[in-house]
């Protein structure tokens, strides 16, 4: 299966963040959602499918306010790359082979900032991601390269990198 079969296949868009999605699920039961001043009602949890791909291989930069639960399904690993608030970093790979330290499921708290990469060489790593509560568009923001900069110049070449100028 190629990465044109797959987009195809679960109709695909492009992600602002980079790659491509599709939403699979937003649960009928809706819950009130308080958070950093947001009071906004939303589904209690969402899921989508995920693609990088070796011509869309970086997913940005961001930040959401919502803690994302990551599976992997298919393809080369993804590489996850968080700063967490505090400056302290974690590098984690989505990946199938649990002997060389790929992990099938992610978490990704809230309020971390974090990115993903397709291992070089793949032509694509399918996944799904499952937000809680649903995600919305109040929820996620990507990162602007000068605002991190200033707030994490001890890793400026992630920043540089995987930062959308």
């Amino acid at each position: 299966m190629t990465k044109k079969d797959i987009q195809n296949m679960l109709s695909l868009r492009k992600h602002v963040e980079g790659g491509f999605f599709s939403q699979t699920f937003d649960s009928a039961i809706n819950v009130n959602f308080d958070r950093a001043g947001l009071s906004i009602e939303r589904g209690l949890a969402s899921v989508i499918y995920y693609l990088l791909t070796d011509d869309s291989p970086i997913g940005y930069l961001h930040t959401n306010l919502s803690p994302i639960i990551h599976f992997y399904h298919s393809g080369s690993p993804i590489t996850y790359r968080y700063i967490h608030t505090n400056g302290d970093t974690e590098e984690h790979i989505l990946g199938p082979d649990l002997v060389q330290g790929h992990s099938l499921q992610l978490y990704a708290p809230a309020d971390i900032w974090k990115c993903s990469e397709l291992q070089l060489g793949g032509e694509y790593g399918l996944i799904s991601e499952v937000t809680v509560p649903a995600w919305n568009d109040l929820d996620s923001r990507l990162g602007q390269r000068n605002e991190l900069l200033k707030a994490f110049p001890q890793h400026a070449a992630w920043i540089e990198k995987y930062s959308i100028p």
